[in-house]
């Protein structure tokens, strides 16, 4: 939690406050050449934004590859058993292509991945990409979830505790968020399976059958628990991130101004001062999204959800190269694709910020 808050005042520092939407003073009317200006802006921003991503999952594919390799242990010794034949190891060696040099494994792996072809796992003998979307269903969908849930009683207790500091309302709000951000998940997660699922019985307690494979989206019920554990403690989280820039928006000079021209509050509140609030919050929501996909390896034991995580420490017991390969492309294009949205949000929230 620290590591986020340090994070985003690093990046709230560098930003000025922004006062409220950019417009022509009364009287005149608004530069069309300048909108349209700050559009080709934008326009290039993104195209741009959008190659870059290409160096960008290339490196990752590198040093993926390379980190995967010199982990100790042959796959084809793991998948016969220490009590094989050498000569049985080295023929299914070669059969999968690891007795190859290292380069000429890259080139015929890149090539694969330029195809969006990732191969087949070695052990369940499935092609890799239909694993990965079985498994990424869950993961993603208890994302979303969390992410809706903890984002909006986050920001809004934490406005609340900015709006009514020192009060008793602050105190309490602060002092349970401070302890549901230190609780443990999995300890949030049996307590909730204890609770709801074996006493109350009014939600499953382990298990997805899934949505997109059984086409019951009632199915969406399995996931109400995992999703509830998530956003507990990032909640908590969150809520004391926004009431910290909030407070910070609020004593700023601008501000004053506002309330001194006769602004209603709420206009000051929500014009004014939300927005320049939220810019580093949208930042640690944004890289809390694409962790929640990728490392909720404990939420999904303990629910028994089949999710990324889970796959990612069976691939890594498993050696199973092309599986956790694509595993790792995978959570990296995601944490890319986030950090633009995130970039793209920064933009709406502040038109100022500047994109040469």
């Amino acid at each position: 939690m620290e590591a986020f808050e340090n994070l985003s005042r690093g990046f709230h520092r560098k930003q000025e406050p922004f006062c409220g939407e950019l417009r022509a003073p009364t009287g005149q009317k608004e530069n069309p050449n300048k909108q349209r200006g700050f559009n080709q802006k934008m326009t290039d921003y993104i195209v741009r934004r959008f190659l870059l991503m290409i160096p960008i999952m290339l490196m990752v594919g590198i040093i993926c590859f390379l980190l995967i390799h010199f982990i100790p242990g042959n796959p084809a010794e793991l998948m016969l058993g220490a009590e094989a034949d050498s000569a049985v190891i080295a023929a299914l060696t070669k059969k999968m292509g690891y007795d190859q040099p290292l380069y000429m494994q890259f080139l015929k792996w890149l090539q694969m991945v330029i195809r969006f072809d990732f191969g087949v796992s070695i052990y369940s003998h499935q092609p890799v990409i239909s694993l990965i979307a079985h498994r990424a269903e869950a993961s993603i969908l208890i994302a979303c979830g969390a992410t809706i849930l903890f984002s909006f009683f986050g920001i809004l207790v934490g406005i609340i505790s900015a709006i009514k500091r020192n009060s008793w309302l602050d105190q309490v709000s602060m002092t349970l968020s401070l302890t549901l951000a230190s609780a443990p998940s999995f300890w949030i997660g049996l307590n909730l399976m204890l609770i709801f699922a074996a006493t109350l019985r009014w939600l499953p307690g382990s298990g997805y059958p899934g949505v997109i494979e059984t086409g019951n989206i009632s199915n969406l019920r399995y996931l109400i628990l995992p999703c509830l554990t998530i956003a507990i403690p990032s909640t908590g989280l969150i809520a004391r991130l926004t009431r910290s820039f909030f407070i910070d928006i609020l004593s700023m000079e601008y501000i004053t101004t506002a309330r001194a021209k006769g602004l209603k509050e709420s206009v000051v509140l929500i014009k004014h001062a939300l927005r320049n609030a939220l810019i580093p919050v949208v930042a640690v929501i944004g890289s809390y999204f694409a962790e929640i996909v990728s490392l909720s390896v404990v939420i999904e034991t303990v629910f028994n959800v089949p999710g990324v995580g889970r796959l990612v420490v069976e691939s890594i017991l498993q050696r199973d190269y092309p599986t956790l390969q694509a595993l790792l492309m995978f959570i990296a294009g995601l944490y890319v694709i986030v950090n633009f949205l995130c970039d793209i949000i920064y933009a709406v929230l502040d038109p100022r910020i500047q994109y040469d």
